[in-house]
């Protein structure tokens, strides 16, 4: 993969000790079910890890699944207490005054009610007296009305640009996003040594309802404070870093430092397999300083919402340094080269890491890579466009393969190199050949078979966890069609704005099919006491507030946020008023695509 220097020590068992440490109790049932039954999480599926390594994982990444796996209740420090195994994040659960707040719920309600049921078995059933979200990502936020209920005026606290952010990435691109994020995650794939080790940041994510409720307390600026329910939380904003809304805090009294997402123990991503905007790997080492300054001196524990707790000032400390020279260096590096002519590729195979932070087990890249890394640091300065013409104007891959494997001599010339290349244990130009044999002959299962068996190989080989993932994923889907996605965005849709739910309607108007309409609807928000405008015009759908009434408008409707997505889900004007022509709406609808959320990704 590139960029991975030497292993560290096999023989420290530091970050075992810290695992083990603070454990209350483990999960008080074998599978987390949803309400139809239905297993959503499975404690047993990493039962496997408790034996040696295997041939077909990298030892490092089997030494992070391990790590990965413990699963139960930990004390952190006095009144702070995590959950961890129960997701693919932590839920972390702060005592207060009169009850407990809890911080970041997992990615399923199912999950965040189990292990709230858990942290209430051997603490008491102290209520819910806060929820607070760290960032935008759906692993922190999806379980939250698994700890508290829509109606019950709890206080949830977020950083600025938490719905924008929450929004765009998990509906705008979702579809997209959870088809690549079943190759990221490995979704499908069985556990165990030849299959799922887990994702290197955790095991898995869970297969329950996601969840969205919007903040009602936001935070803006490093050094806010805020109390909930009698502790003092002190914030320190970090936007276009993990997330593009993200945030630490640090809780004083108890010396206890929260580094949400931004210092884990791996190496993260500049930019997701699954997909993301680029995150700005400058600023990001930057934050991590500041919370060395900020919070340093002032904690006896790190912990984060993954993975396990740092103890001690001093090993906190040299942890949080070494994180930010590990984001520093990657992005400090990558410019240097590109401004010596090298692309994003070329950069990727260059760069290794300085022998101090390729000898941390914290720095290695179980989630992300240096490899992609650089890539995304590139694309971020960058863009797609590697600076030669000729890549201005590439067919397309189909295209382009149909013409590469012409110019070999046909299919059977290619597969006897492909073959030739996998044997000498190329398998990188391996799978490049078969990737144009596979979509020049759709239909022949001997390339995809053969793909199939490099991709096998390449994933057993890999460090990364999400690499693996995708390798495996490639071969089974090679082998055994589609795995089919779960559409999950819209049980959110109750939680999107008025502007937000109309943006997720605009990025469905197939545009050529709506050329030729000009239509104009009035929207009246009785409830919010709010007017819009919604223009379809070539091709295009726009929406405005307005503090008027619209006079052109072809259909005006009157009614309320919760009537929206009924309205704009095909369900009919039942109980909403209404006035002009119906028939404006059924052609506005007419215009839609529907996302596939199983399209294809190794096949044409």
């Amino acid at each position: 993969m590139g960029g991975v220097g030497k292993v560290p020590d096999f023989g420290d068992r530091g970050d075992f000790e810290d695992a083990d440490r603070g454990l209350v109790g483990g999960p008080a049932s074998a599978v987390v079910t949803g309400d139809d039954g239905r297993v959503v999480w499975d404690f047993g599926a990493t039962a496997f890890l408790e034996g040696d390594c295997p041939e077909t994982v990298h030892p490092s990444l089997w030494r992070q699944a391990q790590l990965c796996a413990r699963a139960g209740l930990y004390e952190v420090t006095d009144g702070v207490y995590q959950v961890r195994g129960y997701d693919l994040s932590n839920m972390t659960l702060v005592e207060g005054e009169r009850g407990v707040v809890v911080v970041d719920p997992l990615v399923s309600r199912e999950c965040a009610a189990a292990g709230l049921a858990l942290y209430r078995e051997h603490r008491g059933d102290r209520p819910v007296t806060a929820v607070l979200y760290t960032h935008s990502h759906i692993d922190h936020f999806g379980g939250v009305l698994g700890v508290i209920g829509a109606d019950d005026g709890v206080p949830v606290v977020a950083p600025r640009g938490f719905m924008e952010h929450s929004v765009s990435e998990n509906v705008y691109a979702g579809t997209a996003m959870l088809r690549r994020g079943s190759y990221h995650t490995g979704r499908g794939l069985e556990p165990g040594p030849a299959g799922l080790v887990g994702v290197g940041l955790g095991f898995a994510a869970s297969d329950g309802l996601p969840s969205l409720l919007p903040p009602t307390l936001e935070i803006t600026h490093t050094g806010q404070e805020e109390t909930l329910d009698g502790v003092l939380f002190r914030f320190q904003l970090t936007p276009d870093t993990e997330a593009p809304s993200e945030m630490n805090f640090h809780l004083p009294e108890r010396r206890a430092l929260c580094m949400a997402e931004n210092a884990t123990h791996n190496l993260h991503n500049i930019l997701t397999l699954r997909g993301a905007l680029v995150r700005d790997a400058r600023v990001w080492s930057r934050y991590l300083s500041e919370a060395v300054e900020l919070f340093g001196d002032d904690s006896d524990v790190l912990f984060a919402s993954h993975h396990w707790p740092t103890w001690g000032t001093g090993r906190l400390k040299r942890f949080l340094t070494e994180q930010r020279d590990l984001y520093g260096y990657l992005h400090d590096q990558t410019l240097r080269l590109l401004n010596q002519g090298l692309t994003g590729t070329e950069i990727a195979e260059r760069i290794e890491l300085p022998p101090r932070l390729a000898g941390a087990w914290h720095a290695r890249g179980y989630y992300g890579s240096v490899s992609h890394n650089v890539k995304a640091v590139y694309q971020r300065y960058m863009g797609w466009y590697d600076g030669h013409p000729a890549s201005l104007w590439e067919h397309p891959p189909t295209e382009s393969a149909e013409r590469y494997v012409d110019c070999m001599g046909g299919l059977d010339s290619v597969l006897v190199k492909a073959r030739s290349y996998r044997d000498d244990g190329d398998l990188r130009f391996a799978a490049q050949l078969l990737k144009h044999a596979t979509f020049a002959a759709p239909d022949s299962a001997e390339a995809k078979e053969l793909l199939a068996d490099v991709f096998e190989r390449l994933g057993h080989g890999a460090e990364c966890g999400t690499w693996r993932n995708n390798y495996l994923m490639g071969a089974r889907e090679l082998r055994g069609g589609v795995t089919p996605t779960p559409f999950t965005a819209g049980s959110m849709a109750s939680a999107l704005t008025v502007e937000q739910a109309f943006d997720s309607l605009a990025i469905r108007v197939d545009g050529p099919r709506a050329w030729d309409q000009d239509l104009v609807v009035s929207w009246h928000f009785t409830d919010l006491d709010e007017r819009h405008r919604m223009n379809l015009r070539n091709g295009v759908l726009t929406h405005t507030p307005t503090a008027k009434p619209v006079e052109d408008a072809g259909l005006a409707l009157t009614l309320t946020k919760p009537q929206l997505m009924g309205v704009l889900t095909g369900k009919g004007l039942n109980g909403v008023e209404h006035t002009g022509d119906p028939d404006v709406l059924r052609t506005l609808l007419s215009v839609l695509d529907d996302p596939d959320p199983d399209f294809a990704i190794v096949t044409p």
